[in-house]
């Protein structure tokens, strides 16, 4: 039975990778899968996958694309394939360890309830890396209210990238219009789902600055982001719930 699927993107995550996949198979979730999606990393990530993948008995799987593709058309080709391979829920997080794996239990279970659960460091009980200084913490808090200002979503936490989605709900989402390939499709994604009627609940988590590696961050992308919010609320000022 494929319960959750988890979808991790990789570039350069060696270092993370094992100690990351036997973490999460050691979570009390049956039924839980993993998907690698690796650009081609020069590390060797995506042929390590494949490794850990031989020992884990098809609950993991490995995409390999051809280089750096981009997150946003990552998680897209990840959330198609687990749906094609029968996930009836599929997750998102970074292989850094930025996002703690003893919460996605309880992300998880929140599904009961709600169409999409997110991991939140906006709400009472969430919060940033206390090692990050002052300007990268406002950076952060500023560029998360003005996604949510500009496009009035009922949500703390629209940048972040700690999820787990119904089945139904990326069924029913329109992937294919989605074009943000940076940290704006954290953002485009919510929107989306805010649109068609879809339900979230917020669980706080502390967000920890990666271990081990090297950011993926940079100016192109914050850059990205700035623009493509007002794109977003352009292109889907009509989508509506069939």
């Amino acid at each position: 039975m494929n319960a959750l699927t988890i979808v991790v993107p990789t570039y350069n995550e060696a270092e993370n990778l094992p100690k990351l996949v036997s973490a999460l198979f050691h979570l009390p979730i049956e039924g839980l899968h993993l998907l690698i999606v690796d650009d081609n990393s020069p590390d060797g990530s995506g042929a390590l996958a494949e490794e850990l993948a031989q020992e884990r008995a098809g609950r993991m799987r490995v995409l390999h694309r051809p280089g750096k593709m981009g997150l946003g058309t990552a998680y897209i080709q990840g959330f198609r394939a687990a749906l094609e391979n029968g996930a009836q829920a599929v997750g998102q997080m970074d292989a850094d360890f930025s996002h703690p794996l003893d919460k996605i239990p309880e992300l998880y279970a929140a599904l009961e309830t709600y169409d999409v659960a997110l991991g939140s460091r906006y709400v009472p009980g969430g919060r940033l890396d206390e090692n990050w200084p002052r300007w990268r913490k406002a950076l952060s808090a500023f560029g998360n209210f003005y996604a949510r200002a500009i496009l009035r979503l009922p949500v703390h936490d629209v940048t972040g990238g700690f999820r787990i989605w119904r089945r139904a709900v990326l069924q029913t989402m329109p992937l294919e219009r989605v074009r943000s390939n940076g940290y704006a499709f954290q953002v485009e994604m919510i929107y989306l789902a805010y649109k068609l009627g879809f339900t979230f609940t917020e669980i706080p988590f502390y967000f920890a600055d990666r271990q081990w590696g090297h950011s993926k961050m940079s100016f192109d992308i914050q850059r990205e982001a700035a623009i493509r919010v007002w794109q977003i609320k352009r292109e889907y000022r009509n989508l509506r719930r069939a």
